[in-house]
């Protein structure tokens, strides 16, 4: 059965979706953009930054349902500049150092409030 994810440690939803959905054995976030649990977006910030803010959201989310990184199977990065790939890599890889998920990273026509990263990923939850 679908429940939904919701969680004051990461920003509201501010369209028609959940932070995040599970069925009690897998977790889906929905992508995350650099926007502050108060609504600060970080749009003007390297993609470092960026990046950092997209992943204390998608981890605040798995925390709040027991898990963490070391959860996660699937990761997908979508970056406004390709050309970001190597400073957003970096950032990533401190999330993830230990037997990192699978990932992609593609570069796509428009992210959200312009940000330069959005960041989903899909985890395992069945033992939290």
């Amino acid at each position: 059965m679908k429940r939904t994810i919701s969680t004051d440690e990461a920003p509201a939803a501010v369209g028609a979706y959940s932070q995040a959905t599970t069925n009690g054995s897998v977790l889906f976030t929905a992508g995350q953009i650099p926007l502050t649990p108060e609504g600060e977006l970080l749009d003007d910030e390297d993609i470092a930054t960026q990046t950092a803010q997209s992943l204390d959201n998608v981890m605040a989310i798995l925390e709040s349902e027991g898990a963490g990184a070391g959860d996660v199977l699937k990761v997908n990065v979508y970056l406004a500049d390709i050309d970001d790939f190597e400073e957003m890599n970096e950032t990533y890889a401190t999330y993830f150092d230990e037997e990192p998920p699978a990932r992609s990273a593609v570069e796509v026509g428009n992210l959200p409030k312009g940000v330069g990263v959005e960041i989903e990923a899909i985890a395992d939850v069945a033992d939290k």
